[in-house]
């Protein structure tokens, strides 16, 4: 809340001074969004996806042997001995947490993947954004999640992307 209103009185500020002095020019930019839609970034997410598919098969493979566990409990539960239904039932359970446990671990380790890629692209970011400003002549810019609104044409985060692919390092 106080930052809303801080980022509304920066705007109010600018609106008021800029009527004295010049035209102000507000955009908005979802760096995140620029950054990981940028050609570059879409490689490093598919190398990442590959580093990670065999997690990914190997979570669904006990998924499914789960699944298949408790169908075959629901139907074949009624002529199984009450030991061979506890095992089973505890079968269940530690195929579950084990793939709760692991899961979690694969968000986690996307998330940081996501990081990495952030951090390994801001630099070439930061340098076609400082362009851009220096060319348009940008006084602000703002995110869009702090904005309850704003026109698609002063989004600037399609630009951005586009000229972090022109770019050659």
């Amino acid at each position: 809340m106080i930052k809303k209103l801080l980022q509304l009185a920066i705007v109010s500020v600018t609106f008021m001074t800029g009527v004295v002095h010049a035209e102000v020019k507000i955009v908005v930019l979802d760096s995140v969004r620029a950054i990981l839609e940028s050609d570059e970034a879409k490689l490093l997410v598919d190398a990442a996806n590959k580093e990670m598919e065999v997690e990914q098969n190997e979570l669904r493979s006990m998924a499914e042997e789960m699944q298949s566990l408790g169908t075959k409990l629901q139907t074949d539960g009624e002529v199984m001995a009450a030991s061979e239904q506890r095992k089973m039932q505890k079968d269940i359970e530690d195929l579950q947490a084990d793939l709760q446990f692991r899961s979690q671990r694969l968000q986690k380790e996307v998330q940081d993947k996501r990081q990495e890629i952030l951090q390994a692209l801001a630099p070439k970011f930061d340098t076609v954004l400082k362009d851009i400003v220096q060319v348009d002549q940008i006084d602000f810019i703002m995110a869009p999640n702090a904005l309850q609104y704003a026109n698609s044409k002063w989004d600037i985060t399609r630009r951005v992307t586009e000229k972090m692919n022109e770019q050659r390092d």
